[in-house]
């Protein structure tokens, strides 16, 4: 195993165990190093290879500290890999779209608090009746950031917003080439809404794999 790798294993294993927790400063460079058997060279390495995972937190000045390990934080990095892929892999994630959010609209009609729906209502609301294609794009992320966070899920709201960023660019090439699609995305937004404000977890999910399917076949198209 490679030094650095080597590590990084030994701090992940720390933090597992508890014995560094969430919030923790990690001993002193040197002490540290000796103590793990490991030059302060490749110690160095797997402090910075952690914080850009945002495992670890280094402050200039004051230390090293475990971050807080929350899910947003750690999921983090997930929307920076993706934007990676190429065309034909959003279809992946648009896949992995049509799992995720009917679970997390039907969890939200279950589990969303009454404050919460009434505010998800107001999201629509606030968009124009002829609506830009970024003002489109915008309250379509944000309707759905809510709904995700509306089922107290922590996990499951970072790993739909880690996904956005490829689909994002999905519906504006939808919005662009497709006639009728930014009325349509509105209504299918309105049903899935209605659903949840009506506690009807099952035609929430319905309505909201019907949204995540017609741009994934969309793009299906297109990429044919």
């Amino acid at each position: 195993m490679p030094v650095t790798d080597e590590a990084i294993e030994k701090i992940k294993a720390m933090i597992v165990s508890g014995e560094l927790h969430p919030g923790a400063r990690l001993p002193k460079e040197a002490d540290l190093a000796e103590r793990l058997g490991l030059s302060r060279n490749s110690l160095r390495e797997a402090v910075k290879a952690l914080s850009l995972i945002r495992v670890l937190d280094v402050r200039q000045g004051d230390g090293t500290y475990v971050t807080s390990l929350e899910p947003h934080l750690l999921l983090d990095a997930l929307a920076f890999v993706v934007d990676f892929h190429q065309d034909d892999t959003v279809l992946e994630f648009l896949e992995v779209r049509r799992i995720l959010e009917p679970a997390a609209a039907a969890m939200a009609a279950t589990v969303m608090s009454d404050e919460a729906v009434a505010e998800l209502g107001q999201v629509l609301e606030r968009l124009p009746a002829e609506p830009s294609l970024e003002e489109l794009i915008a309250n379509d992320l944000e309707f759905h950031r809510r709904i995700a966070a509306g089922t107290g899920n922590t996990v499951l709201c970072s790993l739909i917003d880690g996904i956005s960023g490829p689909t994002a660019r999905a519906r504006v090439w939808r919005g662009i080439t497709e006639e009728g699609a930014v009325t349509r995305t509105a209504e299918e937004h309105r049903a899935i809404y209605t659903a949840i404000a009506a506690r009807q977890p099952e035609v929430a999910r319905s309505w909201a794999t019907v949204h995540v399917a017609g741009v994934e076949q969309w793009l299906r198209n297109t990429l044919e």
